[in-house]
Formats: structure tokens, sequence, C-alpha cells
């Protein structure tokens, strides 16, 4: 296969199925060779089918592509370098990494344990900085190389009973900025990616109201393919000049978010007291304040 990926070597973490999957198939399909990553677990983390990967790959090998499955897991640090041992051995190089990979345990935060917040941290914020850490070696050695993150609304924007998702994925937005900083001086660049696309992540949503089902109808239109492309471009040589930056893709649509910065301020030459502030503060912040939104409350039209 010919593509704007010929050449390349991918890594796509969480490819058993879903949006990783799709991502694999598409990557492939732009020429990468492609190690699929999957330890085939449930939504949750629950052994499921531990051949997902070998599966995945198969069907890749069958449609004219290389690909290989590997059931190693990011979330440990001696695994993930198992990883990308796996794309050097079969393919010689690694070009692309792909931190898909992700479990939920989803409880309204006064409710949450402690385990349930580790969890979900271990798999995406840390199994992101594991494996982007056992491939920068190989990228700042070939002088090249790219990262992308799957980060999402939920912690760009908000969602109920997601503390340890959102805080995952907005850790993913820091750790994606910190990559691209750093490893700018080696032609390295990390991206992130919050993908709108019906999948098994998002299969839990709750549809106990009438607009949360809208939401998910909404949903079920974006399939898992429309992701890919943006993968393949940020994996490219095409997208030399782009890092550190954060994408979404709903549908059609692709998104450029914005990234905090200061946008109000207030002085005062002799300082602040509490005092001071319970006068000054709300009426000059008030209309500039980010409201308790949700994801959905946000981006409410419907996908193009």
């Amino acid at each position: 296969m010919s593509g704007i990926l010929e050449g390349k070597v991918a890594i796509v973490t969480g490819a058993g199925q879903g949006v990783g999957k799709a991502i694999a198939e598409g990557l492939a399909g732009e020429g990468a060779r492609v190690v699929v990553n999957d330890i085939g677990v449930s939504l949750t983390g629950e052994a499921e089918n531990a051949s997902a990967a070998d599966e995945v790959a198969t069907g890749i090998r069958q449609t004219g592509g290389e690909a290989v499955g590997c059931a190693e897991s990011v979330s440990e640090w001696e695994t993930a370098q198992k990883i990308v041992a796996c794309a050097l051995d079969n393919f010689g190089r690694v070009d692309l990494v792909v931190n898909n990979a992700g479990i939920l345990r989803d409880a309204i935060f006064h409710k949450m344990e402690p385990d349930q917040f580790r969890a979900v941290l271990d798999v995406h914020l840390f199994g992101s900085f594991h494996l982007s850490r056992a491939a920068a070696p190989h990228f700042k050695a070939q002088e090249s190389g790219s990262v992308v993150h799957m980060t999402s609304t939920a912690g760009l924007i908000g969602n109920f009973g997601q503390a340890n998702y959102m805080a995952a994925k907005m850790g993913i937005v820091g750790l994606s900025r910190a990559i691209a900083m750093d490893m700018q001086r080696f032609k390295v660049r990390s991206n992130c990616i919050a993908p709108f696309a019906w999948s098994r992540m998002v299969s839990s949503i709750p549809t106990e109201t009438e607009a949360d089902r809208d939401r998910v109808a909404k949903l079920k239109r974006m399939t898992p393919e429309k992701i890919a492309p943006l993968v393949a471009f940020l994996g490219s040589d095409a997208a030399a000049g782009v890092s550190g930056q954060i994408f979404s893709v709903r549908n059609n649509e692709i998104y450029l978010f914005n990234q905090p910065r200061p946008i109000r301020s207030i002085h005062r030459g002799e300082g602040w007291t509490a005092g001071n502030l319970a006068e000054v503060l709300p009426g000059a912040f008030g209309p500039s304040l980010t409201p308790l939104e949700r994801s959905a409350d946000v981006i409410s039209w419907d996908p193009v």
C-alpha cells in the first residue's frame, strides 16, 4: 500500500476495537506498518478477548497491509518497553505512537474510590507517558517522530461522574505539550485529538433523559473511521510544523481547540485583602467565568 505514511511504522494502543481499530486500519491504508496493541479487556478493564490485537493485525494483512499484534499493557513501564521493542523487532523502527488505550471507572465524585481513580490514570495518563517515553530515545536518535494522544471533551469541557477520566484526559494535554516542547529540537512532534465517535468508550453515557438520548443518537452517526485521517496527517511529514496542539474530529468537522491563556486582570497598587476581593472580583470577573457545562452543552449542534 502507498500513502502519506509510506515507509513509516506506527504503534496504536487500544487498537483491538472501536476508535483504535479504525485508526490502525486507516494508518495501514496510508502505507504505515502497524503494531496493533491491545490486551483485550472490557471497557472497565476485565479480561475479555486476549486475541483482539492479533485479529485486527490479521485483518490488516489480509487487505494487503503490514501489521503485527501485541498484547502487552501500557500501564506498566516494563511492558510498554516491550511494545516499542515489538515495532523494532518486526519493522526496524518506530515513527508514530498513538496513545488511544483507555478504560472507564465512572462514579459520582463523593462515591469515587481511590482504586477507581488510580486505575483510570494508570491506563490513560501513565500509559501515555510510558509508551511515549519508551519511544522517545528512538525518536531522538533518528531526529523524527510523532506522538498523537487521545484526549476528550469530557476533560477539556466537562462531564458528570468522571473525575478520574477528566483528570487523566486533562493530564494528557499537559503531557503532550511537555513532549512537544522538550522534543522540538529533535524534530519530534506531539499533539492531542478529542475524538467524537460512537464506540464502547462512549456507549456508557446515561440515556435517562430525552436530551441524553438525543445526544447518543447523534454520536451513533459519527463512525470511528472519521478519526483516522487526522491521525495519519499528524503522523506524516506534511505535519512538520504542527505540534503541541489540541484537535477534535466530529464526523466531517475538524476543530482546533484554544488553550488556557489570561483573559482578564485586576490590579490594586497597595495589594489585595480578602475583603477587597469580595468587593471587586465577582463584578470584574463574573462575566468571564467559565460556566459548569458539559461538552454536550458547548458543542450542541448536529454533526456535519
